[in-house]
């Protein structure tokens, strides 16, 4: 599945990933391929995902994420 984090400056990440676990406003959830559709706001967290083979962490204040046919995308204000 592609994985895109964007903020208004730059696009920060855009690849494949295995999986992404992303910090919900109610508690984190991971997201894997064929996921059904979702749009949720992100809080203060971590989001975690693997991308050729290796583990990712980014630390975030909060945001949104839709997930849609295989393509995650998480709008973040700042990294």
């Amino acid at each position: 599945m592609k994985l895109e984090i964007i903020t208004p400056e730059q696009v920060y990440f855009s690849g494949e990933v295995a999986s992404v676990t992303l910090p919900g406003k109610n508690g984190s959830f991971t997201v894997w391929e064929n996921h059904a559709p979702i749009i949720s706001s992100l809080g203060a967290g971590k989001i975690s995902y693997k991308a050729n083979n290796q583990d990712f962490e980014l630390t975030v204040d909060g945001g949104f994420a839709e997930v849609n046919k295989n393509v995650v995308t998480v709008c973040l204000e700042l990294i």
